[in-house]
Protein backbone atom coordinates (compact mmCIF):
# COMPACT_ATOMS: atom_id res chain seq x y z
CA UNK A 1 0.00 0.00 0.00
CA UNK A 2 3.03 2.30 0.88
CA UNK A 3 4.14 1.93 -2.45
CA UNK A 4 0.88 2.33 -4.14
CA UNK A 5 0.81 5.90 -2.43
CA UNK A 6 4.29 7.22 -3.02
CA UNK A 7 3.59 6.34 -6.86
CA UNK A 8 0.25 8.01 -6.76
CA UNK A 9 1.63 10.89 -4.58
CA UNK A 10 4.52 11.83 -6.37
CA UNK A 11 6.36 15.13 -4.41
CA UNK A 12 6.76 17.00 -7.42
CA UNK A 13 5.25 20.85 -7.68
CA UNK A 14 4.07 20.31 -11.01
CA UNK A 15 1.61 17.10 -10.64
CA UNK A 16 -1.58 16.80 -9.30
CA UNK A 17 -2.80 14.32 -7.11
CA UNK A 18 -5.85 12.50 -7.31
CA UNK A 19 -8.56 14.26 -5.21
CA UNK A 20 -10.14 11.12 -3.84
CA UNK A 21 -7.18 9.00 -3.07
CA UNK A 22 -6.13 11.91 -1.24
CA UNK A 23 -9.59 12.46 0.30
CA UNK A 24 -9.69 9.08 1.90
CA UNK A 25 -6.19 8.88 3.10
CA UNK A 26 -7.02 12.17 4.98
CA UNK A 27 -10.38 11.15 6.21
CA UNK A 28 -8.80 8.09 7.34
CA UNK A 29 -5.65 9.91 9.08
CA UNK A 30 -8.20 12.01 11.24
CA UNK A 31 -9.73 9.40 12.09
CA UNK A 32 -7.11 7.30 13.59
CA UNK A 33 -5.50 10.21 15.31
CA UNK A 34 -8.92 11.75 16.68
CA UNK A 35 -8.42 15.09 15.08
CA UNK A 36 -10.43 17.89 15.43
CA UNK A 37 -8.68 20.32 13.68
CA UNK A 38 -6.51 20.65 10.46
CA UNK A 39 -4.38 23.03 8.69
CA UNK A 40 -3.63 22.87 4.99
CA UNK A 41 -2.79 25.10 2.36
CA UNK A 42 -5.20 27.28 0.53
CA UNK A 43 -6.71 27.30 -3.34
CA UNK A 44 -3.21 29.08 -4.29
CA UNK A 45 -1.35 26.34 -2.76
CA UNK A 46 1.30 29.55 -1.48
CA UNK A 47 3.45 28.85 -4.68
CA UNK A 48 1.28 27.39 -7.21
CA UNK A 49 2.40 24.26 -6.15
CA UNK A 50 0.52 21.14 -7.61
CA UNK A 51 0.82 19.06 -4.49
CA UNK A 52 -0.61 21.64 -2.08
CA UNK A 53 -3.41 22.61 -4.28
CA UNK A 54 -4.21 19.18 -4.38
CA UNK A 55 -4.25 18.76 -0.90
CA UNK A 56 -6.40 21.67 -0.46
CA UNK A 57 -8.81 20.41 -3.24
CA UNK A 58 -8.95 17.02 -1.17
CA UNK A 59 -9.89 18.61 2.09
CA UNK A 60 -12.08 21.36 0.80
CA UNK A 61 -13.91 17.64 -1.12
CA UNK A 62 -14.53 16.76 2.96
CA UNK A 63 -15.38 19.45 4.62
CA UNK A 64 -18.95 18.33 4.68
CA UNK A 65 -17.74 15.45 6.45
CA UNK A 66 -15.71 16.90 8.68
CA UNK A 67 -18.63 19.44 10.16
CA UNK A 68 -21.11 17.06 10.24
CA UNK A 69 -20.43 13.16 10.36
CA UNK A 70 -19.52 11.11 12.59
CA UNK A 71 -16.76 10.73 13.76
CA UNK A 72 -15.40 13.66 12.29
CA UNK A 73 -18.25 15.65 13.60
CA UNK A 74 -16.39 19.27 14.69
CA UNK A 75 -13.38 19.01 12.82
CA UNK A 76 -12.21 22.64 11.85
CA UNK A 77 -10.19 22.87 8.71
CA UNK A 78 -7.87 26.52 8.62
CA UNK A 79 -6.45 27.26 5.25
CA UNK A 80 -3.11 28.87 5.07
CA UNK A 81 -3.24 32.09 3.42
CA UNK A 82 -1.28 32.51 -0.30
CA UNK A 83 -0.02 35.63 -0.51
CA UNK A 84 1.35 38.02 -3.38
CA UNK A 85 5.20 38.19 -4.15
CA UNK A 86 6.18 41.04 -2.92
CA UNK A 87 4.37 40.51 0.47
CA UNK A 88 5.78 37.07 0.23
CA UNK A 89 9.31 37.72 0.45
CA UNK A 90 9.24 40.83 3.07
CA UNK A 91 9.94 38.69 6.04
CA UNK A 92 8.73 40.09 9.13
CA UNK A 93 7.72 43.45 7.75
CA UNK A 94 4.27 41.01 6.62
CA UNK A 95 3.64 41.10 10.30
CA UNK A 96 2.04 44.65 10.40
CA UNK A 97 0.23 44.41 6.93
CA UNK A 98 -1.02 41.06 8.28
CA UNK A 99 -1.91 42.35 11.52
CA UNK A 100 -4.70 45.20 9.95
CA UNK A 101 -6.02 42.68 7.43
CA UNK A 102 -9.05 40.30 8.11
CA UNK A 103 -8.18 36.98 9.14
CA UNK A 104 -9.45 33.89 11.67
CA UNK A 105 -6.06 33.32 13.06
CA UNK A 106 -2.32 34.54 12.92
CA UNK A 107 0.66 32.90 13.96
CA UNK A 108 3.45 34.65 14.30
CA UNK A 109 6.47 32.38 14.62
CA UNK A 110 9.33 32.93 17.71
CA UNK A 111 13.01 32.80 16.88
CA UNK A 112 12.89 29.60 18.06
CA UNK A 113 10.66 28.18 15.78
CA UNK A 114 11.72 29.92 12.33
CA UNK A 115 14.84 28.21 13.36
CA UNK A 116 13.26 24.84 13.74
CA UNK A 117 11.45 25.72 9.91
CA UNK A 118 14.33 26.68 8.47
CA UNK A 119 16.44 22.87 9.72
CA UNK A 120 13.65 21.13 8.07
CA UNK A 121 13.85 22.89 4.80
CA UNK A 122 17.46 21.83 5.09
CA UNK A 123 16.59 18.38 5.53
CA UNK A 124 15.50 18.33 2.01
CA UNK A 125 18.95 19.17 0.17
CA UNK A 126 18.08 17.57 -2.86
CA UNK A 127 14.49 20.21 -3.43
CA UNK A 128 16.61 23.35 -1.70
CA UNK A 129 17.31 24.87 -5.11
CA UNK A 130 18.33 28.81 -5.50
CA UNK A 131 15.40 29.96 -5.11
CA UNK A 132 14.37 27.99 -2.34
CA UNK A 133 17.39 29.33 -0.18
CA UNK A 134 15.74 32.76 -0.77
CA UNK A 135 12.86 31.75 0.61
CA UNK A 136 14.75 30.74 3.99
CA UNK A 137 16.66 34.51 3.94
CA UNK A 138 13.05 36.18 3.71
CA UNK A 139 10.08 34.10 3.12
CA UNK A 140 6.80 36.17 5.58
CA UNK A 141 5.79 32.32 5.90
CA UNK A 142 9.05 32.03 8.53
CA UNK A 143 7.77 34.63 10.77
CA UNK A 144 4.06 35.35 10.38
CA UNK A 145 0.81 32.85 8.75
CA UNK A 146 -2.16 34.16 8.45
CA UNK A 147 -5.17 31.62 8.06
CA UNK A 148 -8.81 31.40 7.37
CA UNK A 149 -11.64 29.30 8.23
CA UNK A 150 -12.87 26.80 5.52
Amino acid sequence: IVLLIFRDLPDDPAVEWDTQLLATLVLKHIEAKNINLVVTFDAGGVSGHANHISLYTAVRYNVCKLLWVPPWAGCRVLVLESVNLCRKYISFLDVLISCLLPRDALFILTEEETEQAKRAMWCHRSQLLWFRRLYLLFSRYLVVNSLRLL
